[in-house]
């Protein structure tokens, strides 16, 4: 049993960014300069460059990041070990993150005791 019909809120999803594209147009254009910005070089290829996205999709827990991003990976052939390999990324870098920020509450909190 599936969490969520990601098909269907995908098209869900398209639908309301259309209706903010005919509202602001600009936006829209502007997200497109830069989705495609990366794509001119080509030097990640498409595969890796949408294992990227699912990483960050993830670490921003962005469900529409996720449903456009696995939908493009599986496109582009990624396959269900390679995108839990670029998961385990994510959750690496997220376990980072927190240790990195965890040491900046211990220099806080010496800062305030210290003062």
């Amino acid at each position: 049993m599936s969490m969520l019909d990601w098909n269907n809120y995908r098209q869900q999803l398209a639908g309301r960014i259309g209706e903010i594209a005919k509202l602001s147009p600009d936006t829209i254009k502007g997200y497109q300069a830069l989705s495609a910005a990366g794509q001119k070089s080509d030097l990640l290829g498409a595969k890796v460059r949408e294992l990227i996205a699912l990483a960050v999709s993830v670490s921003l827990r962005c469900d529409g990041c996720i449903t456009v991003h696995t939908a493009a990976a599986v496109k582009h052939g990624a396959t269900r070990e390679e995108i839990a390999e670029a998961l385990g990324v994510a959750v690496t870098i997220n376990a980072g993150a927190t240790l990195v920020y965890s040491s900046r509450v211990l220099d806080a909190h010496e800062q305030l005791i210290n003062s």
